[in-house]
């Protein structure tokens, strides 16, 4: 898929990043560049230990903010594939820190989109969360936005021979900032608090975040929102698994927070096709045509008024099972 391809990975050093580059290097060997864009010089080396350039010569690292537009256009020459995970992500800090927020997370996705449109790039794919879904929170609406961004830039490339479409999944199992390290690292106190006994959260594996965005990457016409079919977890059943000998007091809801999460609202359905293993919702431009997507991808559309909410989500983890998929994926014995 990526033969003779030139990738480019923006907050390439982060949790997504590593695993990405990790799929793409063990199975497509003859990728011929795959560039590492992120500010920390600190993570690049590390990375650089994990991935050594000798056996991996098709490795470059390119510090880099997002929000620098010409230091953004140089890393993009010769690049025709761009993967967008950069981001500011945690709400507590986004709502304390707008500007930050906006700057990184708005504008660094603008300047990205304009890059894009004035260099040789192909595909864009750019991570989304299902916080941009009727946000409530600071960090929710400028992911929103950025979703907004890249998916009408479509409407904007002409005649150029290049795609943008966005991912949006729930939270990664175990990746940094998250609940699943804060559970486990708080379990040797014996206390694991929780913020409200009633939470729920979506839940998606790394790797099938990375999954996704390759299968994004082949099958993205151009301006959807893609959106995978993934269980939810009550976060007293996660604390249940990690921690069932510990306190588990009630903290009450951070600032910004939701009770449960939502990925496609009631008012997404009327421009939502079912996909088979994901949904993908569509701009709401005229040009656009709900019916001519199904006919095209031989899928139906949801029903009108459908909404994909973790808390009414009929796929449920259990103790078990998550006990089960923080054992794997944290390489820890619970």
């Amino acid at each position: 898929m990526f033969t003779d391809s030139s990738i480019l990975i923006t907050g390439g050093t982060g949790s997504f990043g590593r695993a990405f580059v990790k799929t793409v290097l063990d199975a497509h060997p003859r990728t011929k560049r795959l560039v590492i864009y992120s500010r920390d010089e600190l993570k690049q080396y590390e990375m650089s230990q994990q991935f050594d350039p000798v056996r991996y010569p098709c490795l470059r690292y390119f510090i880099g903010d997002v929000r620098d537009y010409s230091r953004l256009k140089r890393a993009l020459e010769g690049i025709d594939t761009v993967v967008h995970a950069a981001a500011l992500k945690q709400v507590p800090a986004a709502e304390f820190n707008p500007s930050e927020f906006i700057k990184t997370n708005i504008l660094g996705a603008q300047n990205l989109v304009d890059a894009c449109l004035e260099s040789d790039v192909k595909r864009v794919i750019a991570l989304s969360t299902d916080k941009a879904a009727a946000p409530i929170n600071l960090y929710g609406a400028t992911k929103l936005c950025s979703d907004k961004l890249f998916t009408a830039a479509n409407n904007i490339r002409g005649g150029r021979d290049i795609r943008f479409a966005v991912v949006r999944y729930g939270n990664v199992l175990g990746s940094r900032g998250s609940v699943v390290p804060f559970f486990l690292d708080r379990r040797q106190t014996g206390v694991l608090p929780i913020t409200d006994p009633e939470m729920t959260r979506f839940n998606i594996c790394l790797q099938e975040g990375v999954d996704m965005v390759l299968w994004a990457w082949q099958n993205a016409h151009g301006g959807e929102i893609f959106v995978p079919k993934i269980p939810s977890y009550r976060v007293t059943d996660l604390a249940q698994a990690i921690g069932p000998e510990c306190e588990h007091p009630i903290v009450g809801i951070r600032p910004g927070e939701k009770l449960h999460e939502e990925m496609i609202t009631a008012s997404d359905s009327f421009n939502t096709v079912d996909l088979g293993p994901y949904y993908a919702i569509l701009p709401m431009a005229a040009k656009y045509s709900v019916d001519q997507y199904c006919e095209r991808s031989g899928c139906p559309p949801v029903a009108p008024g459908y909404a994909y909410n973790s808390g009414t989500n009929p796929h449920f983890l259990t103790v078990d099972e998550l006990r089960h998929l923080v054992s794997r994926e944290m390489k820890v014995s619970l």
